[in-house]
């Protein structure tokens, strides 16, 4: 292997975000704070992980345009790369405003957090960058690793045990399903670069079922029905920062893996994987807003539509074209925005007492505007933009998404898509109405503090979604390098 390929800068913001998850742990173990109060030391942790996700994040805006920097064939820094970066910072550095003091509820290990928090970031940013399947594969497992640990980080509540339990369990099993397609890919062809395989793919029995064994595996990473299973679970259970986070980064870097490993597998053709995707995105779409509609727990409720949030996603992938990657990258940007923005509100409205199970019901919404009315506006816009409702982020990234769907022949699936988004408008509006239009109850009066943080990372994330809603086709033609580089692709 030439040492001379090995460009460090193409892997600039990753290693940034790693050497800081080392100084927060350095810091930490040396006991340099350790005059400092619990909650001093939390926030100066967080203050840490800030500095270290801000200057990746300018460390990747400044790439955006450049030309391609190849890591010795194993990881690229592309437009693509450089935007999945973008959307995974963004996602963390509003999972670390949420965590600023909702971490003091439940635990005094704030450096294991945040540290954990930036090494599942860089494993989803190498994840994206990977052009090779064992820098695919160690990629995939760092992001999971933290992320099995950080779903579990409240010991006192069993429900993220459990979640913590079924993740890793399935996702061990979602990692074998990889690991043997990647190994069929490998017997087809005898290396395990995506450029190789692309070239000497012979779309015979072990291409075919290689890929077969890698698309269950990455829906078991975006949690596509049916390999959907540990999602509903770990999400109520976790941390809400975490499931925040974990429900926007995973699905985005996941994303971009698929499409670099179908773009590996020219040998088969695009219809024979196309429609084994279509399929899934329409079991996906569906079965999330079913399963929805008959949640209480709005934690839950969030965590089945963010599957139902896949399906639709799976679109982009399907259409096979330029407009369908750039609009998908442009509803992972939207998506980051309503959903986390959706996720902080809830963590507001769970019960403060460490001990109690930490979710919110529709009976913890109940009047909410009359106690906090901000609060309330805030949540109406993140419910109605994942509802798809004009004018905001979520109708424009479903329009750019069906659209894409339309241009490339798959109309039913287009049809099939608004359908179900008109479905979900039920459960969406339902938390809506009642906020607005019905009295607090004993649950929901009680006292409901907001931090500054949380604050700022909710108006962060209202201003993204009215942003990329009432004036979208900027930000979206602002994604047309993603476009440009599928068409040469």
């Amino acid at each position: 292997m030439d040492l001379s390929s090995f460009n460090l800068y193409a892997i600039l913001p990753e290693t940034i975000i790693i050497v800081t998850a080392l100084v927060i742990m350095v810091v930490d173990f040396t006991h340099i704070l350790a005059t400092s109060g619990e909650r001093t030391r939390g926030h100066l942790m967080a203050i840490l992980t800030l500095v270290g996700l801000g200057i990746a994040a300018v460390i990747n805006i400044a790439a955006i345009g450049l030309p391609s920097i190849d890591f010795s064939n194993m990881a690229v820094d592309d437009e693509l790369s450089r935007l999945l970066g973008l959307i995974v910072i963004l996602a963390a550095l509003l999972a670390v405003l949420m965590s600023w003091e909702y971490l003091t509820r439940f635990t005094r290990m704030t450096s294991e957090y945040y540290a954990l928090l930036l090494l599942a970031v860089a494993g989803m940013m190498f994840l994206g960058k990977s052009i090779e399947l064992i820098t695919l594969f160690v990629s995939l497992e760092i992001l999971s690793v933290a992320l099995y640990i950080l779903t579990g980080f409240h010991r006192g509540q069993l429900a993220g045990g459990e979640g913590a339990l079924k993740y890793f369990l399935l996702g061990a099993f979602a990692s074998g399903f990889l690991l043997y397609g990647m190994a069929l890919l490998y017997g087809d062809t005898g290396s395990t670069y995506l450029s190789d395989i692309a070239i000497l793919g012979t779309g015979g029995l072990l291409m075919l079922a290689g890929m077969a064994l890698l698309l269950v595996g990455f829906g078991f990473k975006i949690a596509a029905v049916p390999f959907h299973m540990w999602a509903p679970d770990a999400y109520q259970g976790a941390p809400t920062p975490v499931t925040a986070f974990m429900s926007v980064g995973t699905k985005a870097a996941a994303f971009v893996a698929l499409f670099r490993v179908l773009q590996a597998t020219l040998s088969v053709p695009y219809e024979w994987w196309a429609m084994a995707l279509a399929i899934l995105s329409l079991l996906t779409m569906t079965w999330g807003n079913l399963a929805a509609l008959r949640q209480r727990s709005i934690k839950r409720m969030l965590a089945y539509s963010s599957i139902a949030q896949a399906g639709y996603m799976l679109i982009g992938i399907v259409a096979g074209t330029a407009a369908g990657m750039q609009a998908l990258m442009f509803y992972l940007f939207a998506y980051g925005f309503m959903n986390i923005g959706a996720f902080a509100v809830v963590s507001l409205m769970e019960r403060m007492d460490p001990n109690a199970e930490q979710d919110a019901t529709l009976d913890n919404a109940r009047g909410l505007f009359t106690r906090k009315p901000l609060l309330a506006v805030s949540m109406a816009i993140f419910m109605l933009s994942l509802a798809g409702i004009p004018p905001l982020a979520g109708f424009f990234g479903k329009l750019y998404l069906f659209g894409a769907a339309v241009d490339s022949g798959w109309v039913w699936l287009a049809v099939a898509a608004v359908i179900n988004s008109a479905v979900s408008a039920y459960y969406y509006l339902r938390v809506t109405v009642v906020m607005f239009m019905e009295e607090p109850t004993a649950e929901s009066s009680v006292r409901l503090p907001i931090p500054d943080s949380a604050s700022i990372a909710i108006a962060i994330a209202v201003l993204g979604t009215l942003l990329f809603g009432i004036v979208a086709s900027p930000w979206f033609d602002t994604l047309r390098g993603v476009a440009v580089a599928f068409a040469g692709s």
